[in-house]
């Protein structure tokens, strides 16, 4: 019972925005810190994981087409944070985005094309302005946000390429829905500490 206890615990402290989430609040310029900074927050590493599952399982453009509208997205997200402009909800927003491609991976069969790409890049946004609301204002904030990219799109390759492996081993459909419903989990918990508790 103890130790059950203590699993809970410590998966309800992971989902916690602001204990476990690596988010706006200082300043980092190095391209390790931008590499490291989708790595440090667990909804970042999992919305990122999540688009590579959604990629690796649809077909055609799409399988492309949804990591680079993230990235892109991101990118534009990141320079509204980095030039000071200030946007409500952003952990908000962040933590919708676990619940949304949570759901996508359950329900992937009930979305059309387009509405994936307008949910990705829209949660994109608030990706990125968190990960732009720490770069600094000179010439090494380029390394910094080079290396939240570039992360980015390692985590979305590592989602493809468990996506197809599953394919290749008939499990992909029960797996892939078992790994949306927990990160629809984590983003509600996420999203009820915001709630209840908001910063």
């Amino acid at each position: 019972m103890l130790r059950r206890t203590s699993l809970l615990g410590s998966f309800l402290s992971l989902s916690l925005p602001a204990t476990a989430l690596a988010h706006t609040g200082h300043v980092t310029h190095s391209f390790l810190a931008g590499v490291l900074h989708p790595l440090g927050g667990l909804d970042h590493l999992l919305a990122m994981v999540a688009v590579g599952l959604l990629a690796g399982c649809s077909a055609g453009r799409l399988r492309w087409g949804l990591p680079v509208s993230f990235v892109m997205a991101m990118v534009v997200g990141a320079m509204i944070g980095a030039g000071g402009v200030d946007v409500p909800f952003i952990e908000i927003g962040i933590a919708l985005s676990l619940v949304a491609f949570g759901t996508a991976l359950v329900w992937k069969q009930t979305f059309r094309a387009p509405v994936l790409v307008g949910l990705t890049a829209g949660f994109a946004l608030f990706h990125g302005h968190a990960h732009g609301a720490e770069m600094g204002a000179d010439l090494s904030a380029a390394s910094y946000g080079i290396g939240f990219v570039m992360s980015t799109a390692l985590l979305h390759a590592f989602g493809v390429l468990i996506s197809t492996r599953m394919v290749q081993s008939g499990q992909q459909l029960s797996l892939v829905r078992w790994g949306g419903s927990a990160i629809a989990a984590v983003g509600a918990v996420s999203l009820g500490f915001l709630l209840v508790i908001p910063s």
